[in-house]
Parts: C-alpha cells; sequence; structure tokens
C-alpha cells in the first residue's frame, strides 16, 4: 500500500492547517490509521490514533484539544486538522497505519513519506 500525505505549509503561531492523508492499495477501512510529528533534530513521536470506523479517537496530551484526526473511508483518506498553532509545531508530519497495539499506543505497519510544516512568525 501507498500513504501520500498533503498539506503542509509555513503559518504563522495561531494559524490552522489540515494535513491529508491518502491511502491506496490497501483496504484503508480496515486498519485503524495515526498522524505522527519529527522536529527538526529530533525522533519522531506518536501524536494521534483513529479507528477503523471514525468512533474512537486517541490524541496525546500536547495536542488534545488543538488537533484532531479523522478520516473518509469513501475517499480513502486521513486528516490532521491543526488549530492554534505553535512554533514547537514545527517538522514533519507523517501518517501510518496501525497494526498491533492500542490506540494510545499502536504499532505501526506502513508510513507515508511525510508533508513539512512550519510554524513561525
Amino acid at each position: 500500500g501507498q500513504l501520500v500525505e498533503s498539506g503542509g505549509g509555513f503559518v504563522q503561531p495561531g494559524e490552522s492547517l489540515r494535513l491529508s492523508c491518502a491511502a491506496s492499495g490497501f483496504i484503508f477501512d480496515e486498519f485503524r490509521m495515526a498522524w505522527a510529528h519529527q522536529a527538526p533534530g529530533k525522533e519522531r513521536e506518536f501524536l494521534a490514533a483513529i479507528d477503523q470506523t471514525d468512533r474512537f479517537t486517541f490524541h496525546r496530551d500536547s495536542v488534545r484539544g488543538r488537533f484532531a484526526i479523522s478520516r473518509d473511508n469513501v475517499k480513502n483518506t486521513l486528516y490532521l486538522e491543526m488549530n492554534s498553532l505553535k512554533p514547537e509545531d514545527t517538522g514533519v508530519y507523517f501518517c501510518a497505519t496501525v497494526t498491533g497495539g492500542e490506540l494510545w499506543s499502536p504499532s505501526f505497519g506502513s508510513w507515508g513519506q511525510g508533508t513539512q510544516v512550519v510554524v513561525s512568525s
């Protein structure tokens, strides 16, 4: 399967972005999905996950209330709505399939190539 992220860009603090992850080559609605963030010079960090039906989600504390994961199983697309962006949100955002574990502690399968977000004034 293939995952292709898009929607990144350069924004000012407090602004919003919506990232998309287009899935192909596998049955999208059979997989839980996740987003991760890699800040410059740091390791990739899990951010949020969603179940197959868009009924259950998990967001780590650092983004809960600001970011929202969602999915459209008709369009085979995963989303990350990001609001009230901060400079520390800068980095590359990746989507991934979830192949095991719980929503709050998933194991990952395939990754996309990432989309860059820069938050700066």
